[in-house]
Parts: structure tokens; C-alpha cells; sequence
């Protein structure tokens, strides 16, 4: 409907300019707003107040001139004009009413559009190092992106979904080391284990996987492990320690056996977060490797690139770039002086990749931790040659879980953290994908995790859910009491629907594409939850208010048309969250 009235000025403003009571160049951009107060109509336009500089006349005259100019309507009741040249526009109560019609002919298509059609998105997220399983931070990062790449697959466009494994290292390096560890305790040996090491019962499932598939092949004794090496904490350094740990490692196992190490830990932690994923609605279209960029050369041509715009320098034996020539607080190395790569390295790699696979734009949900390394990433893509502006990242904030009115504490390389897998099974995933985006991704999250699996109307997710459910039960008491529910007849009656209530109702339904659309466009899945509660909120309001499963055929299929478009809209938008629609609760 905004689009209609926003058509209808635009076609005002030209038969003026046509008539020469506005300049031929006058520039406007229309916005067309809901009407706050209902006495003040549907829609309103403050057009005339922000082209009044440019035209250099009053704005009331001006908004009286569009007025005046405006194309006849079948959908616009009456227009006025308030204040110093608001325009207020008034709907016909059969054109809002059409809007059920339409939802009833498209169903689960109402409320997509074509705004994006024909232009490729990646959306990157989550991409934990697959070091260990999935925490209740990844979860918020696994369940907005999903809801962000929904949203822009629902106003058109074409998304890939991706994650990135880092499946190269240091701490990839720090794992196989701890896994190799536990796998020769169980062969018997004794050992103070590494303070930097993971520790958490995974790497022991993994360990015992790893002997049982391998006996004792890759054991040696700690003390032949152990000699010479440098002091752990207290009185050493934990990360001289573990790297030099890792170094015999190497150095005593065959490069097969090292690798096999490697590979059962990446394999057996990326299998489950994966699976954990999978269970949680979040499903990729690739999982792109680390190792495939070293593999395939795009990482030496990323080097290359840069050192050939002379935007790199040499310094004690390492190569660094210059990213302080654009905005960063000072250069990163990119090979260090042993030879090797560095993370920023392959990142750099990974994000030439992706504009090289033709993307109009990539898109990058980072935890909020990283916001120091996006200008660095840009300046590395600009001097590279490719447009920095093709890229987007959202930062989500990191999430916290309060249980009782009690903060929990969790670390991952201790193993005392709460998973993704532990919060699917005490909320279920419903629940946690739903308050995962129930605030902006740049707000901090307090995930009460009593309210969650609450059954009560101040359980956001419940309140929408139940405003579902309660569509179907109506219509399993139609049945129940002898009545059928004739959609054509209810259609050609929709005039039925003069309540107070229903008005409200009908008037929420039509501004869910709008919300979709922007929410889209916006990055914002928050907006949709807020919609959604609004109108579970106008539907309970209605269900409380008046009977559905009247005598009067006319206002029964009416109101039940109704109540049918809102079921439509509620599953529509719990979907594009991730979240079911139950029709028993």
C-alpha cells in the first residue's frame, strides 16, 4: 500500500512539474510512513515539507498543490492535510480487506519480493575453529546468519551460504597435540598435562578413537618426549611450552602418523559441529578449507599481488603489509621469519577468493572481538585492487546465559563451557534460534534460559507459537460443532469485517512485506520477531474479543478468512527465523 500512495505523489509531483507550478528539476524523495494515530489516517507523507526549500514556496501550500494533483484511486478513501503540511491518506476498507485475499492466494509465497534479483550474496558465518565443539556464542552467530541469509533469499536474491574451516595453524597444531597426548595416556603413560592444551572430554573421545583404530604405533615415553623441553607454568611460559611440544611431536612421529593425528581430530570436531549444526536448521552450501587455499595457490598470489603495488616490505626476516597507508594502527605481518604464512595471510586469500567467484557482495558474521580486524581485512581487499565496499561484516555481540537470575560462566580451552548441543536439548532449538535474534546482532544478549522454556504469554516465542496453534484449534472445533469453512464464500464477504479488532488486524497484515523487506535490507531479523509479536498480540486481542464460529454464515467464512491469513503470515515469518509453526500447543 506504501507503494501505491508513493506512486500516486510521484504522479503528482510530475503532472506539476508538467503544468509549472514546480521546477522541472526539482529532485524529491518520497517517503511514505503508517499513520501513528488511526484518527490520523492509514498513511502519512511529510513530501511537502521537504521539497518546500527547493520549489521556495510554504509547505502547506505545497502539500494543498499535490493534493490537488493527485490521480483518481481505487484504493485511497480520503486525503488531508494537517499541520504545517503533513498529508494524510485514508484507505478504503475493501482495499485494506484485499490484502487477505492475496495472502490466501500465495500462502507460504506472501511476502517475498524481487528486489534482489540477479545479484549474488555469500553470506560467511559462524566458521568456528574446529578445535572443539560449538558453544552458545557460535549458536547466536549459527542462528543470525541463517536468519539474515533467509531474509535476503526471501527478497531475492541469490545466497550461498559458507563456512570457513580453519583447518590450518597454530591452534589446529595445539589440538593434535593434545589429542596425541591423551591417546598416550591410554597407553599407560603418566604426565603433567599442558596448561595450553584442550582439555575438554572430546579430545579424550577422540584420543580413544585414535587408539583404538591404532594401538600403541604412535607411542613413545615421556620421558624421551619430555627431555630438554622448556618449563610449563607456573614457572615457565604455557605458550613456549606447547609449541615446543608440538615441535617433537613432529619430530618423533613419522609425517604420516603426525598427520593422521591431525586429521582425526579436524575430522571427528568438524563431523560434530557440523551435526550440531544440521540439527539446529543451520545448513550450508559449502564448507570451504583453509588448507585448499595454500593447496590451490590463491594464498602465494595474494602475496604476490600485494608485494607487486608495493603496498609490502621486508623487516628482521618477516614480510609485512603495509596497512597503516589505509587507516589501520599499524602493518601485520604476513609471513613470519621461519617462513610461514600467517592467519591474516589466508584470510586475505580467502576474501580475494570470493570476489574473484563473482559475488556482488560477501557478506561476514564475526564475533564482536574481531571489530579491530575489519579495517585491516578492507584495506588489505583495496590494496589487492578489489572494491572494499563489496564487503559487509556484522559483529555479534557475545551471548550470555543467565539461569535462576544467575550469570554462567563457560572457556573453551578449559572444556567448563555450556554447548550449543547442551542448550538445544534444555530449550530446544525453537527457542534458541528465536532469542538468539531477538535483539540487534551488535546488542549484548542476556539469554534467560527459565523465560525460554517457559509456557507463558511473557515468552515471546511461546506468544507467537500459541497465536498458531490457536488458528488451528478454531478450525478444529469447526469441525467438531458441524460447520465447513467455505474460503470463496468468506472472500466475497470480507465487508463482514468492521470490527475495531479486525481493522487492526488487517492493517498488521498488510505491513509484513514492508517488514520482510526491510529487515532484509537491513540485516535485521530482530525486526521480524517484533512484527510477529505485534501481531500475535493483535490476533490474541481479536480471539479474546469476539466469537470466530458464529451462526451467520457471511461473518463465520469472513473472520475465519482471517484468521487463516494471520496462520499464513505467523508461519511465514517463524520460518524465515528458523522456527516451527506447531498447530498443537
Amino acid at each position: 500500500m506504501k507503494d501505491v500512495i508513493a506512486e500516486a505523489l510521484q504522479n503528482a509531483l510530475t503532472r506539476c512539474q508538467d503544468n509549472g507550478s514546480l521546477p522541472a528539476d526539482l529532485q524529491a524523495k518520497i517517503m511514505v510512513d503508517h499513520a501513528r494515530d488511526k484518527q490520523h489516517g492509514d498513511f502519512a507523507t511529510n513530501l511537502a515539507m521537504t521539497i518546500a526549500k527547493a520549489a521556495k514556496q510554504k509547505p502547506r501550500d505545497l502539500a494543498e498543490l499535490i493534493v490537488a494533483n493527485l490521480p483518481a484511486s481505487e484504493v485511497i478513501d480520503k486525503v488531508e492535510i494537517a499541520g504545517p503540511g503533513f498529508i494524510n491518506f485514508y484507505i478504503k476498507a475493501d482495499a485494506q480487506s484485499s490484502i487477505i485475499e492475496k495472502i490466501l492466494a500465495e500462502q507460504d509465497k506472501f511476502g517475498l519480493a524481487e528486489i534482489g534479483k540477479g545479484k549474488k550474496i555469500q553470506v560467511e558465518f559462524v566458521s568456528a575453529n574446529p578445535t572443539g565443539p560449538l558453544h552458545v556464542g557460535h549458536g547466536r552467530g549459527a542462528a543470525y546468519g541463517a536468519a539474515v541469509a533467509n531474509l535476503l533469499k526471501a527478497i531475492g536474491y541469490d545466497v550461498h551460504c559458507e563456512y570457513y574451516v580453519n583447518d590450518a595453524g597454530r591452534q589446529m597444531n595445539i589440538l593434535a597435540a593434545s589429542v596425541w597426548l591423551r591417546y598416550l595416556e591410554l597407553c599407560s603413560e603418566d604426565f603433567p598435562f599442558p596448561v595450553n592444551g584442550y582439555k575438554g572430554d572430546y579430545v579424550l573421545d577422540v584420543a580413544a578413537a585414535l587408539h583404538r583404530e591404532n594401538g600403541d604405533k604412535m607411542y613413545h615415553a615421556w620421558a624421551e618426549i619430555s627431555k630438554d623441553l622448556p618449563q610449563d607454568e607456573p614457572e615457565g611460559d604455557k605458550e613456549i611450552y606447547i609449541d615446543a611440544i608440538i615441535d617433537r611431536m613432529k619430530a618423533l612421529l613419522h609425517p604420516d602418523q603426525y598427520n593422521l593425528v591431525f586429521d582425526i581430530g579436524l575430522n571427528y570436531i568438524l563431523d560434530d559441529i557440523r551435526d550440531d549444526l544440521e540439527h539446529f536448521g543451520v545448513v550450508y552450501d559449502e564448507w570451504f578449507s583453509e588448507r585448499s587455499l595454500t593447496n590451490s595457490g590463491d594464498v602465494t598470489l595474494a602475496l604476490e599481488r600485494l608485494q607487486k603495488s608495493g603496498h609490502c616490505y621486508e623487516k628482521e626476516g618477516a614480510i609485512w603489509f603495509k596497512s597503516s597507508d589505509f587507516g589501520d594502527e599499524k602493518d601485520r605481518v604476513l609471513v613470519r621469519d621461519n617462513g610461514q604464512t600467517t592467519y591474516f595471510a589466508s584470510d586475505i586469500a580467502y576474501h580475494m577468493n570470493k570476489l574473484e567467484r563473482g559475488y556482488d557482495r560477501v557478506i561476514d558474521v564475526w564475533g564482536a572481538d574481531h571489530h579491530g580486524y575489519v579495517p585491516r581485512v578492507k584495506a588489505a581487499l583495496q590494496a589487492l585492487g578489489d572494491d572494499p565496499n563489496k564487503l559487509d561484516v556484522l559483529l555479534v555481540q557475545f551471548a550470555v546465559l543467565y539461569r535462576g537470575g544467575q550469570k554462567m560462566q563457560m572457556s573453551t580451552r578449559s572444556g567448563q563451557f555450556v554447548t550449543l548441543r547442551h542448550l538445544r536439548k534444555e530449550v530446544g532449538s525453537d527457542a534458541a534460534r528465536f532469542f538468539y535474534v531477538m535483539r540487534k546482532c551488535e546488542q549484548h544478549l542476556d539469554f534467560d534460559l527459565d523465560l525460554a522454556m517457559s509456557q507463558s504469554n511473557e515468552n515471546p516465542m511461546y506468544y507467537i507459537q500459541y497465536a498458531h496453534a490457536r488458528v488451528c484449534s478454531v478450525f478444529a472445533q469447526l469441525a467438531d460443532k458441524g460447520f465447513k469453512f467455505d474460503q470463496t464464500h468468506g472472500l466475497a464477504h470480507l465487508d463482514q469485517l468492521t470490527e475495531s479488532h479486525e481493522n487492526d488486524l488487517i492493517t498488521r497484515l498488510t505491513r509484513y512485506p514492508e517488514v520482510i523487506n526491510k529487515a532484509g535490507q537491513q540485516h535485521e531479523p530482530h525486526q521480524l520477531v517484533h512484527y510477529l509479536r505485534d501481531l500475535a498480540n493483535e490476533f490474541h486481542t481479536y480471539y479474546n474479543a469476539h466469537q470466530f464460529i458464529v451462526d451467520d454464515k457471511d461473518i463465520r467464512d469472513a473472520r475465519l478468512c482471517l484468521i487463516t491469513a494471520t496462520r499464513h503470515v505467523i508461519a511465514n515469518g517463524l520460518k524465515l527465523l528458523g522456527v516451527s509453526a506447531p498447530e498443537k500447543m
